[in-house]
């Protein structure tokens, strides 16, 4: 009998036999059958992954967690092994990212019809497939920073897939070169904690966590250096400005990229948190970090014309309450806030996808009356963004109630902005989908049916499921009894939303006010639109000084360096020039030369008594 939770190791090796696979449909090898055989080599490997994990979960199931460990380096008094962690978790977090990879890859069928990258889009899924697999396994943080920088190159191919557009070229430059600088202070981190616990096992690190006294300095460079990374990965201050240039990329992508990809980080972050509880300046950074992110990136996404961009930065929102929930120690309900989430902008991604594609543009002004024309679209993104806010009895309802709860006594400021952050997504959320399925049709909208049915299936299947998140949660005893709710908390969480949805409501989708919205004065309109000149404070700052430093190296190797090399050569030059008239093979010029040599010499050395 095959124990399939012993042989979970074969899953992130699913994907990469289907990128295997696909390899001859790259352009040059096989023509006649068209690309589309790569992707569909893919879809049925990501199924059998899918299908792998799911009777893994079955046999686990209420199963103490076990793990995998594989030798990778032994010399001298260096052990590195690579472990792995089979548990409930692990398992389910296996079973979302297939599912959502095989929802984006059936979608990428209706996406990318004509387009003829199939086999590199899909093996660049295939590999985000197969890194974020191994990290939800990967029971150790040397191994989770591999998979990582795998991901960040991942990252950069999928965003710069249609590479002859330059703002793809440049969305993907600044998305790598962004991720970069937190990964380096990252393995600053992980080389600097192994001397120090002497494992880089998740296990054992908690351990060690727990009876180690650490001094408050090295505590507190030690796990900053932890969480730069992360911060990166989620798109959090000051590191959020590539998930909005990542925007170019196509649509299936970035249903992996809004809900999976940024997830990567938060998951490490939550592997961490025993170490990070070391440190109270650390957990304050991140409250504060995740706080500004969340109601920033709220503010500005309420500001955005451009949909996808729109959508980005409520994703940054609502990693910026992770940070929050890992900060204040509550691990499992960050895990149920990024499941619940997951789900939720999956399906608004989706939504959202068809109607860009249709189209053919992602200004928002330009849309209007597409309720009529695509129904279907419409509803699942109604149920998208319920889901996403706290709308009783949807997913993320119960996830940010709970949150909310145990702030409640120790962090009720906290609580504030969590309700703040809902009120302002809820806005957003709504605006959206009255500037696109409200009001009348425009010309960009006239004619805009359903998608095909690559397009509409997985929507579909992601909807009900979005519907069946709450009786999943009970039936995993993850749902807390009516009686043992904060009202308090639950009534404040639910009056953002009304509010929120309702305050845009009546603003889209009645004629009181004037269209286009214009703020008094227009300059804070601009603050939000332009990222709070995040960009430009970049420039005038970071940009200006790396450059100015850069002139000054450039000044100084072109006329220092170079010069005194050149004045080397010159020298050498000139004195071979004036010695060759000497080399006249006549042996009294030679007498000369020693003569005259021989007088400099004296005269040198007698100047001393002279003067």
């Amino acid at each position: 009998m095959i124990n399939f939770s012993q042989t979970l190791w074969l899953v992130p090796l699913y994907a990469l036999i289907g990128a295997i696979l696909a390899i001859p449909w790259s352009p040059g090898i096989i023509r006649k059958t068209g690309p589309r055989p790569s992707g569909y080599i893919n879809i049925l490997m990501t199924f059998a992954a899918l299908v792998h994990s799911s009777l893994a979960l079955v046999e686990t199931w209420h199963q103490p967690v076990s793990y995998l460990s594989f030798q990778w380096l032994h010399a001298a008094n260096l052990n590195i092994t690579f472990d792995l962690e089979i548990s409930s978790i692990t398992i389910g977090a296996l079973i979302l990212v297939a599912g959502l990879n095989l929802a984006a890859q059936i979608y990428a069928i209706g996406y990318l019809e004509m387009d003829w990258g199939w086999a590199r889009f899909y093996c660049l899924l295939a590999l985000f497939e197969a890194g974020i697999s191994t990290l939800v396994l990967c029971n150790s943080l040397f191994f989770s920073y591999v998979v990582l920088e795998i991901l960040t190159l991942g990252t950069y191919l999928l965003i710069g897939f249609w590479f002859n557009q330059s703002l793809v070229v440049t969305g993907a430059r600044d998305a790598f070169l962004t991720k970069r600088v937190g990964d380096l202070i990252l393995l600053m981190g992980v080389v600097a904690l192994l001397p120090l616990a002497g494992t880089w096992n998740y296990t054992e690190l908690a351990q060690w966590a727990n009876t180690t006294t650490l001094e408050p300095t090295v505590a507190t460079l030690l796990c900053l250096a932890l969480i730069a990374g992360p911060l990166g990965k989620c798109a959090q201050f000051p590191l959020h400005l590539w998930l909005d240039e990542a925007m170019e990329g196509p649509m299936p992508a970035t249903i992996l990229r809004n809900t999976i990809v940024v997830s990567t980080g938060a998951w490490v972050l939550i592997k961490l948190q025993p170490v990070l509880a070391l440190s109270p300046v650390t957990s304050t950074v991140m409250i504060g970090v995740g706080a500004v992110t969340a109601i920033g990136s709220g503010l500005i996404a309420i500001a955005q014309v451009d949909i996808k961009r729109s959508l980005s930065y409520s994703v940054s929102a609502y990693m910026g309450l992770v940070f929050i929930a890992v900060a204040t120690q509550q691990s499992e309900t960050a895990l149920k806030l990024l499941f619940t989430y997951a789900i939720a902008m999956s399906l608004l991604v989706m939504s959202v996808g068809g109607v860009v594609l249709n189209n053919i543009t992602q200004d928002l002004t330009q849309y209007g009356g597409l309720w009529s024309r695509r129904p279907i679209s419409g509803i699942c993104y109604l149920v998208g963004a319920g889901s996403l806010v706290a709308f009783p009895p949807l997913g993320c309802f119960w996830t940010l109630t709970e949150m909310a709860d145990h702030l409640w006594d120790s962090h009720p400021e906290l609580v504030g902005v969590m309700v703040i952050v809902n009120g302002l997504t809820a806005f957003s959320l709504t605006r959206e989908f009255s500037l696109i399925f409200g009001g009348k049709p425009k010309q960009m909208t006239v004619r805009s049916p359903e998608g095909l049915w690559a397009l509409v299936l997985p929507m579909m299947v992601t909807m009900g499921f979005a519907l069946h998140v709450p009786i999943l949660l009970q039936q995993w005893n993850f749902l807390p009894e009516w009686k043992t709710l904060n009202l308090t908390v639950v009534s404040a969480l639910i009056f953002s939303t009304v509010v929120g949805a309702g305050t845009s409501a009546w603003i889209y989708l009645t004629n009181n006010v004037a269209k286009p919205i214009e703020f008094k004065p227009k300059a804070i309109q601009e603050f939000f639109t332009y990222d709070l000149y995040t960009a430009e404070f970049y420039r005038v700052t970071i940009v200006f000084v790396v450059g100015l430093i850069s002139k000054i190296i450039a000044w100084f190797d072109r006329y220092f360096v170079d010069g005194v090399i050149n004045l080397v050569g010159l020298a050498t030059v000139f004195s071979g020039e004036s010695l060759k008239y000497n080399v006249s093979g006549q042996t009294q010029f030679y007498f000369l030369t020693i003569f005259l040599g021989v007088i400099l010499f004296v005269g040198m050395v007698f100047s001393n008594f002279l003067f």
